[in-house]
C-alpha cells in the first residue's frame, strides 16, 4: 500500500519561522536604540546644522531628538534673551571646532535615575569639553529633556 500522505511538519516550521521572523521584527520596532547611540545620532544630525546657513532650533526635525517642551522652552528664550548663559544650550560652549567634535563624540555609560537616563558626553580630539545629556523615553522614543555641563558652580 503506497499512500500519498505529506507530512504536515514543513509547513507547520515554516509557520513557526514566520512567526518569530515578524514578533522580533516588531520587539526591534518597539525597542528604542541604547541611549547613547541615540546621543551620538543626535550630534552627528546637530553638528551638520549647526553652521551660518541653518540652526538645529529652526529644524523641525530637531522634534525626533528633543522634547517637545524643550525645544518651546529654548525657542522662547533665544527669542527673547539669546542663548541661555551666553553659550549654545546643546554644546555649553560659545565656540568649537565642528569637524573635530562631530568627529569626535564620545558617549559613557549611562546613569538610570527613575525615568530619566543621563549620558555623559565628550566633544573633540584637543580641546575636550564634556556634558551631560538628560533623556525620557517618550512613548517608545528617546528624548533629550535638558542638557547641562561638568564645570563648577560659579
Amino acid at each position: 500500500m503506497n499512500r500519498d500522505i505529506r507530512s504536515p511538519f514543513p509547513a507547520l516550521w515554516a509557520a513557526i519561522c514566520l512567526t518569530l521572523a515578524f514578533s522580533v521584527q516588531a520587539h526591534a520596532q518597539s525597542t528604542p536604540a541604547a541611549p547613547e547611540a541615540f546621543v551620538t545620532t543626535f550630534y552627528q544630525w546637530f553638528f551638520k546644522h549647526d553652521n551660518d546657513q541653518t540652526a538645529p532650533l529652526r529644524e523641525h526635525a530637531i522634534y525626533n531628538y528633543v522634547a517637545q517642551r524643550t525645544v518651546d522652552r529654548l525657542k522662547d528664550e533665544y527669542s527673547r534673551t539669546g542663548p541661555p548663559q551666553g553659550v549654545d544650550y546643546f554644546l555649553k560652549v560659545q565656540d568649537y571646532d565642528p569637524r573635530d567634535w562631530a568627529a569626535h563624540i564620545a558617549t559613557q555609560r549611562p546613569i538610570a535615575l527613575g525615568d530619566v537616563t543621563i549620558i555623559p558626553v565628550t566633544f573633540g580630539s584637543k580641546d575636550k569639553t564634556s556634558i551631560l545629556v538628560f533623556l525620557r523615553n517618550e512613548h517608545g522614543h528617546w528624548k533629550i529633556i535638558k542638557i547641562d555641563d561638568t564645570l563648577d558652580y560659579n
